[in-house]
């Protein structure tokens, strides 16, 4: 859902620092998060496949209770156990905001990058990804739309034991004509690209046939959408992971674990993709 409100829950915390580098190959600057741990390679040999991918909405860590818990949203990742992992709502550090995704690095020992909607020296919140795998490039995204509360989508290259991967990894808005701006705008940007891609995120559509979900379904097919919000009861399918090509989605579940229903107001959203 939204971003603003859990920030209230925070103060304290030194800024995340970022590495730039020049002129990706989709025609964006590359930004990763540094510190970003070292991701142990393993032999060439090795299939990859089936690769777990995970998208968690983590409500800034703070839990469905009001308590402000990175060790449980952490905790809920290593349950998971995903390969590549999505985050919307995230804590980026700031002058008032801790680094949350520090922390989570440091839980899950992934590569991480980041990519704030919000970048100010107060506060930097937004998406993130972890990845067991190298992360080769970054791009952020800008999907503002208006006076809107700033939104955007983390455009990354990893390298999954020499089998290229392009996930997008996204939080919309909650108003119609800004998702359907906001999708119009994604949709250009991979369009024409060769390399399996991967959209995911909390897309925030409460109705399953909304403008939004036929524009994404006639681009990559029609996927499952089991409710994963709010999270001690789930009603509605906000969470969403979609593959181009659409065969390589094996299948989709959500993590309902106990901790999970009670670490966000989402509850994470697990897909297995096949080489």
């Amino acid at each position: 859902m939204g971003g603003r409100g859990a920030l209230d829950h925070w103060s304290g915390s030194g800024p995340a620092a970022a590495i730039e580098t020049q002129g990706g190959p989709h025609g964006m600057t590359d930004t990763l998060s540094a510190p970003v741990p070292p991701v142990q390679r393993m032999a060439p040999d090795l299939d990859p496949w089936p690769l777990t991918i995970a998208t968690y909405n983590i409500h800034g860590a703070v839990g469905c209770d009001g308590r402000f818990a990175p060790e449980r949203v952490g905790a809920v990742l290593r349950e998971i156990n995903a390969d590549v992992i999505a985050l919307q709502e995230v804590p980026l550090g700031g002058s008032r905001t801790p680094n949350v995704l520090a922390a989570l690095q440091k839980a899950t020992g992934y590569a991480a990058a980041e990519g704030p909607a919000c970048d100010t020296h107060e506060r930097r919140y937004g998406n993130a990804v972890l990845s067991r795998y190298p992360i080769l490039s970054m791009r952020m995204i800008d999907l503002s739309f208006g006076s809107r509360e700033p939104r955007g989508a983390l455009d990354a290259d990893l390298d999954c034991h020499g089998n290229m991967l392009r996930v997008i990894a996204t939080h919309l808005g909650l108003r119609p004509a800004e998702r359907r701006d906001q999708i119009r705008r994604l949709l250009q940007v991979f369009d024409t690209d060769e390399m399996p891609v991967i959209l995911l995120g909390d897309i925030n559509e409460w109705f399953a046939w909304g403008r939004t979900l036929k524009s994404l379904v006639s681009h990559f097919q029609a996927v499952p959408a089991p409710a994963t919000f709010p999270s001690r009861r789930p009603v509605f399918a906000l969470d969403r992971i979609w593959i181009r090509p659409r065969h390589r989605l094996v299948h989709v579940k959500v993590h309902t674990s106990s901790l999970a229903r009670v670490a966000s107001d989402h509850l994470p959203l697990i897909a297995y993709i096949d080489g």
